[in-house]
């Protein structure tokens, strides 16, 4: 799930284990989880085999009990995988190792992930959950999460900075609608009412997307427009310059 920029040789992207510890229990966590991450290590065990296990606790949490209803039990199995964060981080640090490849498989994988939370949400909505339009904003979640993803990305590739973070990013997406999960499932063990949680983040999440999204697209739109200005006036002061050279 996600190796630090330092050792993985990418951008400094929040990641869902990095968003759910502030840095105060990152660094206990760090810790406590280095001789671990040595001990894969000394076994053979790669980072990137850390976060392709990491991956696939999460999207079998996500996809195993969320359609089922069990919000709970689903969220402790993806909280668990989440130290993947740290671990595969942990044991790059220590091989001094930093990819093109990782940064790659990192944000791919994220990618996947989110899928996964959204997808499950949208599956008990469309089943048991029997609520089309909350199955509907699970759907505009996973979708619009991945374009506030693709905009960045894009913009990023052809040069500009999309100097902007947006109102709510992945991080705030994933941390938002796994706590609401995990507090909604209480509801199973008989605590009134706390289940309308999950639907309310939902909705948040929906809505702070789109917000996000139209930030990303206004700036990249002023950036490029700002980037060809800057083109043209240097064009048209190269004929200018290269005159005066000629005449000298």
């Amino acid at each position: 799930m996600g190796q630090p920029a330092a050792s993985r040789g990418r951008a400094a992207t929040p990641t869902l284990g990095k968003a759910m510890l502030n840095k105060y229990a990152r660094a206990f966590f760090t810790r406590v989880l280095t001789p671990f991450a040595a001990f894969l290590i000394r076994r053979g065990v790669s980072p990137d085999t850390v976060t392709l296990i990491g991956t696939a606790g999460v999207v079998a949490g996500a996809l195993v009990f969320y359609p089922r209803g069990e919000f709970f039990w689903g969220t402790v199995v993806i909280t668990l995988f989440v130290f993947s964060d740290l671990v595969d981080g942990n044991m790059a640090r220590q091989l001094g190792r930093s990819s093109r490849w990782g940064a790659f498989l990192d944000s791919t994988l994220d990618r996947v992930a989110d899928g996964a939370v959204f997808g499950g949400f949208a599956l008990w909505y469309a089943g048991g959950g029997d609520d089309n339009i909350l199955c509907a904003v699970s759907i505009f979640c996973l979708a619009s999460g991945q374009v506030v993803s693709y905009t960045k990305a894009r913009g990023e590739s052809i040069g500009l900075p999309v100097a902007v973070n947006g109102l709510v990013e992945r991080a705030e997406r994933l941390v938002v609608s796994l706590v609401a999960a995990g507090l909604a499932g209480l509801h199973a063990f008989g605590v009134p009412g706390i289940q309308y949680l999950l639907p309310v983040a939902l909705w948040i999440v929906a809505v702070g997307s789109l917000v996000t999204l139209i930030q990303r697209v206004v700036t990249v739109r002023r950036e490029s427009a700002e980037a060809e200005a800057a083109a043209e006036a240097e064009a048209a002061a190269r004929p200018e310059s290269e005159g005066r050279e000629t005449a000298q």
